[in-house]
């Protein structure tokens, strides 16, 4: 009898279950329709592709279908998959006709056709991975830390025997290495010497990836447990470190080859005897043996078919495959009619700034700067790269600065909860491989691999690092290269690479002695380098003040929250309709129009001239750095109108921003006597002075001319006070004379002498002068109406800005 006579007389054992299960499963590929006929029929064509080998079923059709065949798919999937794989390939045989060339090629090499689920209902914890789940169809869900290298992995080997050299095909790796028993040629007995045939074995891609259960899965006391996922086929390189996956497949048992290879702890088998010990003879050392441990060389693993992100960056397609491809036509033809009615609608909103930024932080009251910027921020600007090839980031840094319970971290916090890709760190917490990236030697291969920090993690996304200036100095220096380059260099343990960290940074600090002191500089204020400073495209200064108002309204909306919850949130747009539309909106790449381009260049000249004269306004020299922020600023600003084109208008609200945070955050004390000067100037130039000093207090004026100045704090709470008292009698005609003479009301129990009214009257007199002329806080109505100068108002009456907000 030769060999093959002695194979086909061998019993093979058959499975009546499988057999029956790929029956109905090529019944339900060969029957389940849509409105377009077969629905899974050219989805099978694509595997006569060479690059395709999977098709993806939809398990909610496998349920409508056939509710025992779903059942028992669940049950029994690692005992059913190898037919299931082998009805998708009789079907293919017998729907697609094959082309000469492809005939032949498959007559050559049979090919092998794998099988992914998607929609699977049950989502289990990674903690609840137990051996009771083995073999059974399940999805997990969790956050990829870690992504081997792909390798070939054997699946099929054929072997030649060395001493007859028969060739023995066909034979299943189990796990790992495995060699025929024993050479099926009769006359020889070889069971040791075989060579492995590459060219007639059957690899596939296969990869490794580790993930982490989420921080919202995590139960108290405990940290976050990871497990091994094995990926094949055409799910390798789909799960990205920093990504929310779900993945869909069985909990399997592996032997551990790792702990095989080592010397470790292992049961004992045989009887040590110790001499000189009595009773021991017999029984001997059990060790773990006793406790019921017989091998501890297996561990569990996760073998998926089918791998779906749960968190898309923003602007990208679902498809991972599609990445590049992703356009406007692309993302709407993901949407139903109504998400994209709700996109249109949006963009037409007139008051869309505003209203995206209070839907976004519905919870914090006030802060409507931080809320622009932050907002801005995850529209981002527009990366570009040079002929020369380099890299001008896009991303928009922010930094918070600001006194304790000022809901810095709550900033921070929202922030991480709604970008699709966002890592929340704190930096005391964090030393400076964790927040880049981290060399570490991998427990099987014993080679060094990169660990991915978390700048890496929140690539293409944010990374928020609270209590920034509790970082060590060596910590901050190693943020140095991803903050405008954005990217990371290594070189340790003989691992040289440059990776890719391109993620905007919104960052909390809180000042140098708990409390920010506004009679120093920012740069005084702060822990933190120059270098660092530079590369924030905004900082944002809070300052816990006392103010009846603010106070009361603030209060009121704590007491709210408590008390309602739900009810005292108020949004305009829900957060999956804010997420679609910067979704769709960071698609456009807007560019400078040459209005827009003049105006930046007259205000970055504006700049560097005001930073020339040394006044002290400025937190630190104004660079190209700045104008690059307004840039970038501006281009978010076209993003969110989703306009293709940079305006002047979008310009202008990026110079607010940067001049409403980064040149004049530090606020010194007013000084009045540069305001005279730059209205002296005015005046020589043909324009028209407004002076309403009376006669009586002249002197008393030049000689405070050159000294008197008034502290910030003081300036802002006077004109609180002049806001509210005017928007209180709105209905009224309040003039100027009035207002002072109200002023002085409300403090006459703290004037001791007729010398402090005067000194104060003055002190007003000039607070108003600067609120119509340099901050136009107030409007005079009337002014510039009259045209002979002799007639004109020297009391007019005073309005509020209708735009302006009390801080």
């Amino acid at each position: 009898m030769d060999v093959a006579e002695q194979h086909a007389a061998t019993n093979q054992v058959k499975d009546a279950l499988g057999e029956r299960m790929q029956k109905l499963f090529q019944d339900f590929l060969e029957e389940y329709r849509d409105e377009k006929g077969l629905k899974y029929l050219p989805a099978v064509r694509e595997l006569i592709k060479p690059e395709r080998n999977t098709v993806t079923i939809d398990f909610s059709d496998v349920e409508t279908h056939s509710q025992e065949l779903a059942t028992t798919l669940v049950n029994e999937y690692y005992r059913l998959y190898p037919y299931l794989c082998r009805a998708v390939k009789n079907f293919l045989h017998d729907r697609v006709h094959y082309s000469q060339n492809i005939r032949e090629a498959n007559r050559e090499k049979e090919k092998d056709y794998y099988i992914s689920f998607c929609n699977f209902f049950a989502v289990i914890k990674v903690r609840e991975l137990t051996t009771t789940k083995l073999g059974q169809l399940i999805k997990i869900s969790g956050q990829v830390v870690r992504t081997h290298p792909v390798h070939p992995e054997l699946v099929r080997g054929t072997f030649i025997c060395l001493d007859c050299h028969t060739k023995i095909p066909d034979i299943e790796q189990q796990f790992k290495y495995t060699q025929p028993t024993i050479c099926r040629n009769p006359a020889c007995n070889n069971r040791t010497k075989f060579q492995l045939d590459v060219h007639c074995s059957k690899f596939v891609d296969f990869q490794k990836v580790r993930i982490q259960e989420t921080q919202s899965e995590l139960p108290r006391g405990c940290i976050p447990r990871s497990v091994e996922v094995i990926l094949r086929g055409e799910a390798v390189e789909k799960a990205q470190p920093g990504d929310k996956c779900d993945f869909t497949g069985t909990l399997i048992v592996v032997p551990d080859v790792a702990s095989l290879s080592l010397p470790g702890a292992r049961a004992e088998t045989g009887a040590k005897v110790l001499p000189g010990e009595a009773g021991y003879e017999s029984e001997g050392v059990r060790g773990l043996k006793a406790l019921g441990v017989r091998d501890l060389h297996y561990r569990l693993a996760f073998l998926a078919c089918n791998v779906e992100a749960t968190n898309q960056r923003f602007g990208l397609a679902k498809d991972p495959r599609m990445i590049e491809e992703a356009t406007r036509e692309t993302i709407k033809d993901q949407m139903t009619s109504q998400e994209w009615e709700t996109i249109y609608n949006m963009s037409r909103d007139r008051q869309l700034y505003h209203n995206l930024a209070s839907s976004l932080f519905p919870t914090i009251h006030g802060n409507e700067e931080i809320k622009h910027g932050i907002l801005l921020m995850l529209f981002g600007g527009v990366p570009k790269v040079t002929e020369e090839g380099t890299n001008l980031r896009g991303d928009i840094n922010v930094c918070i600065v600001g006194d304790p319970s000022t809901a810095k971290s709550q900033f921070l916090k929202q922030v991480e909860e709604f970008s699709p890709r966002a890592v929340y760190t704190s930096g005391k917490a964090s030393s400076a491989a964790g927040l880049t990236a981290a060399v570490v030697k991998d427990e099987e291969s014993h080679e060094f691999v990169i660990e991915a920090g978390a700048l890496m993690l929140a690539d293409n996304g944010v990374c928020c690092i609270d209590e920034f200036d509790k970082m060590e100095i060596r910590d901050q220096v190693a943020i140095h290269e991803a903050m405008e380059q954005q990217t990371i260099s290594i070189t340790k343990a003989g691992v040289k690479a440059t990776l890719n960290a391109r993620t905007s940074i919104l960052a909390a600090a809180n000042p140098i002695g708990g409390r920010y002191d506004r009679t120093k500089s920012l740069k005084q204020n702060l822990a933190m380098s120059a270098p660092i400073m530079s590369r924030f495209d905004l900082f944002f200064v809070v300052v816990d003040e006392c103010n009846e108002v603010t106070d009361y309204a603030i209060a009121r909306s704590i007491v709210d929250l408590h008390r309602k919850e739900e009810e005292a949130v108020q949004r305009k747009y829900s957060v999956e309709d804010i997420q679609r539309y910067i979704t769709f909106a960071r698609l456009f790449k807007p560019i400078i129009s040459p209005a827009a381009q003049k105006y930046m260049v007259e205000e970055y000249k504006k700049l560097r001239q005001r930073d020339s004269t040394g006044s002290g306004s400025m937190s630190w020299r104004i660079t190209v750095r700045q104008l690059e922020s307004m840039i970038r600023l501006s281009e978010g600003m076209a993003r969110l109108h989703c306009v293709d084109q940079v305006q002047p208008k979008h310009v202008k609200e990026a110079f607010r921003l940067l001049n409403k945070s980064i040149i004049r955050v530090e606020q010194p004390d007013i000084n009045f006597e540069e305001q005279f000067e730059d209205i002296e100037m005015d005046e020589e130039n043909g324009e028209k002075m407004e002076t309403s000093i009376p006669e009586e207090t002249q002197q008393t004026e030049d000689k405070l001319k050159q000294s008197q100045k008034l502290s910030y704090e003081m300036y802002k709470n006077i004109t609180n006070m002049m806001v509210i008292y005017l928007r209180q009698h709105e209905t009224e005609e309040i003039k100027r004379s009035q207002l002072i003479e109200w002023y002085l009301e409300e403090i006459e129990k703290d004037l001791e002498s007729e010398e402090d009214l005067i000194e104060k009257k003055t002190m007003v007199e000039k607070v108003i002068k600067r609120l119509t002329k340099v901050d136009q806080v107030l409007i005079q109505l009337g002014e510039g109406l009259k045209d002979d100068e002799d007639n004109s108002d020297d009391d007019p009456i005073l309005v509020v800005h209708p735009n302006y907000i009390i801080d």
